[in-house]
């Protein structure tokens, strides 16, 4: 299959189950690190005017509400966002397949807590549903390293593309001095900021 990008024009942004809960179930990477990645991304998103959906899970238990940060950065996606009752792979829950569509766009950058349960399946199903996906290694994670590994190389083996947050921000933007590239910029100069502490 020949190579095209995805650009904000052909793709949407899926976060699923970033909850204060979850990520404390998170051990495969520093928690801080995966909270601003996965802020990034949302902001880029919104710099950009890309499509974004929203996920949870059991927010009543311990799973908790999405990252506060996501309703402040997109309080309309946050608003809108599906509240699944425990179904794990969230394309088995019939609104959020049904938001996902609605978006108009074949192409989905997906990441999730946790890799190993939130973020496969979903993007298992998304590629047979006839989707084009991207997960975000570094905007998600898993209990075990090991655990986030097996998940990782599972979905690569099944023609998923695993990327980075700023490598998938970079395919976005194409361009960083012109078009969307100045809008994102600011959000890629706070990851190199608090990676050099």
């Amino acid at each position: 299959m020949a190579y095209e990008r995805f650009n904000a024009d052909n793709a949407a942004m899926l976060l699923i189950d970033h909850q204060v809960g979850t990520i404390d179930w998170m051990h495969s990477a520093p928690k801080k690190d995966v909270i601003r990645n996965t802020l990034a991304l949302a902001k880029t998103a919104k710099e950009l005017g890309m499509p974004v959906v929203l996920t949870s899970s059991q927010e009543d238990q311990i799973q908790g509400p999405l990252l506060p940060e996501l309703e402040e950065i997109l309080p309309e996606a946050y608003q809108n966002r599906v509240k699944r009752g425990g179904i794990v792979d969230a394309f088995d829950d019939p609104v959020f397949a049904a938001a996902v569509k609605a978006t108009g766009r074949k192409k989905l950058i997906m990441a999730g807590l946790l890799t190993e349960v939130c973020l496969i399946y979903p993007a298992l199903n998304a590629q047979d549903e006839g989707y084009e996906v991207q997960a975000v290694a570094d905007a998600s994670g898993s209990g075990t390293k090991m655990g986030d590994e097996i998940a990782l190389g599972r979905m690569q083996q099944a023609g998923i593309g695993v990327t980075s947050t700023i490598q998938v921000m970079s395919e976005l933007v194409f361009n960083w001095a012109e078009g969307a590239g100045p809008k994102v910029l600011p959000v890629l100069g706070e990851i190199y900021a608090d990676l050099g502490g």
